[in-house]
């Protein structure tokens, strides 16, 4: 059969002879098979290959991205044959059982899966790449969590109710604190708690998230800022799985109708993990939503961000003023901690005191002086900021100006011989001298207190591994309002998609920023009260670029796509 691909591919001219030698030289070495090292090489783009074969061998291509794949179906056929033969039950159909497979002329695998379920086996097309994560994604889960069902199979057996859920709110709060206790202490819900935990860690998830439904329970991981669906833990561990969490992070286990916060740390792999913990009350059940903090991946070398050249170099040079305020504005998930985190271990030093104010405190940082507000005993951003004048700090960074008395305090900071670093939610630079107004700071103040502002916002980065240049959809440009001549040879780059990524096409995330430095025009405008579009338009002149012109910089580099840019700066 692989003759008769090689020699179809040859005569379609998708491969040439040179590159048919590296094919058979590479066969050679490693005995794959040929579709793999196609793919491996690079030599035809996914699709093209897909397409290419499902002619070759009459059968219909299934996209097993978009698939979801039903309980029942894949218990018809044994993990084991699935991953020997590369193979996942897609649909049964009466006495036919439809299975994707990334060799459907293998024979002998539709035989032996034939014989081994009794039914029919009709074979569909899908990439190597969708069926190996396909089966990660369900017989993996399914291969962790086996001893989990076996447990449930036993305890049901012997009459144990501990795992049993209510889904009525007036039937859950008749369970008692020893019930969800003991429903968190078997096995089967630790042991899931903990690979949920450690796997998000692994595939370097930011946030993991535990939706209640009617019939189900929803998993998601935060990956490079998008929320990945993984697979689902039995439904009737439900309260199971969130008693024990809010057990590992000190929660009360009996309030469920109030939202609850805590932490857990915990090591993974080695590793210290602090993970922030959010549970708040919805219809089917409590939501759980957790944060997890990693130090060792938390960059703190400015120059490996993501600033350009100039822009780098301007806010070195703010950072190093004796005083003022340097504000750093963007949405939640804008990496403006990771940029105040760089900013403040590139000024610690033993000559400079550094106190922090934040709420909470992320990451903790030897040499700075950090405290964690506390609202309800009056330990509060502003109260903090009181106290640290007190100290004799030489630097200070406010967590958020979320109120008119936090500015203040802050502001009068900066124009008393302190340098402050705070963050302040605007969509860009300019309109953050609006909204200092707006929550009441009179604009003398703005205009000698501030020394810079710094919009930003981040976006995955293309994978090194799978990338690939591609021609620029003009459509697509239109439609982000890129001009076409942003791009002279007409070339853009993608990710096709790799075991490295996960088959995103995505591996990291870059910032892009907007750094607006308050020239001695700029602090005129503001006492004369001009617009943020007045401006964003002066600091254009003196050489600002804006989110989006920063963005077709890092897609003309080859760095991001324009989906991403227009994805986190469509709305500028």
């Amino acid at each position: 059969m692989e003759e008769r691909i090689t020699k179809a591919l040859l005569e379609r001219k998708l491969i040439n002879e040179e590159q048919l030698k590296e094919i058979q030289e590479e066969k050679k070495y490693t005995n794959d098979r040929l579709v793999t090292i196609i793919s491996r090489l690079g030599y035809i783009p996914e699709n093209k290959l897909l397409a290419f074969l499902s002619n070759l061998y009459r059968i219909e291509v299934i996209d097993l991205d978009t698939t979801i794949i039903p309980e029942e179906v894949l218990k018809i056929i044994p993990a084991e044959m699935a991953y020997r033969y590369e193979a996942i039950p897609v649909e049964r159909r009466g006495k036919i059982l439809m299975v994707a497979m990334v060799d459907p002329g293998d024979l002998v695998a539709i035989e032996d899966m034939r014989f081994a379920t009794g039914l029919e086996v009709k074979p569909l097309l899908a990439s190597e790449r969708a069926v190996r994560e396909a089966l990660d994604r369900y017989y993996g889960m399914r291969k962790d969590v086996s001893e989990v069902k076996e447990e449930e199979e036993v305890a049901r057996e012997l009459g144990i109710e501990d795992l049993e859920i209510l889904e009525a709110w007036g039937e859950e709060e008749e369970e008692s604190v020893a019930e969800l206790e003991a429903s968190a202490s078997g096995g089967p819900v630790i042991k899931l708690v903990n690979f949920y935990i450690a796997d998000a860690v692994r595939k370097g998830a930011s946030d993991i998230h535990i939706e209640p439904f009617e019939k189900e329970v929803r998993v998601r991981f935060r990956i490079d800022g998008v929320l990945r669906e993984q697979p689902p833990p039995p439904y009737n561990l439900k309260s199971g799985i969130v008693t024990r969490i809010k057990l590992m992070s000190n929660m009360d286990i009996a309030e469920r109708r109030r939202p609850q916060d805590g932490r857990i740390n915990i090591k993974v792999d080695n590793k210290k993990i602090d993970i922030r913990v959010s549970v708040i009350p919805t219809l089917y059940g409590e939501k759980v939503v957790m944060r997890i903090l990693d130090k060792s991946s938390l960059m703190l070398d400015l120059s490996v961000l993501g600033f350009e050249e100039e822009d780098l170099k301007k806010y070195l040079k703010a950072i190093e003023s004796p005083y003022g305020i340097i504000l750093i504005t963007g949405p939640t998930g804008s990496g403006k901690t990771t940029t105040l985190y760089s900013t403040l271990a590139r000024l610690n030093s033993p000559e400079r005191q550094i106190l922090t104010v934040e709420d909470p405190v992320e990451y903790n940082i030897d040499g700075l002086n950090q405290v964690q507000i506390h609202e309800e005993i009056g330990l509060t951003f502003a109260a903090a900021l009181r106290a640290f004048l007190r100290q004799s700090p030489n630097i200070i960074l406010v967590g958020e100006i979320r109120d008119t008395e936090t500015a203040e305090i802050a502001i009068r900071a900066a124009l008393t011989g302190h340098l402050v670093f705070s963050t302040i939610h605007t969509n860009d630079a300019p309109s953050t001298i609006d909204r200092l107004v707006d929550i009441g700071i009179p604009p003398y103040l703005v205009s000698a207190s501030v020394v810079l502002i710094q919009a930003q916002r981040l976006v995955r980065k293309i994978c090194k591994s799978c990338k690939v240049e591609v021609e620029a959809d003009p459509a697509l440009l239109e439609e982000a309002g890129i001009p076409i001549d942003a791009f002279p040879d007409g070339k853009v780059y993608k990710g096709q998609g790799c075991p490295r990524c996960g088959y995103t096409g995505y591996k990291g995330r870059i910032a892009l920023f907007e750094v607006m430095p308050i020239s001695p025009t700029i602090r005129e405008m503001i006492l004369n009260r001009a617009t943020s579009d007045e401006i964003a338009e002066q600091a254009k002149k003196e050489g600002m670029k804006t989110l989006r012109e920063d963005a077709i910089i890092k897609i003309r580099k080859g760095i991001t796509t324009i989906e991403e840019a227009m994805r986190e700066t469509s709305s500028l």
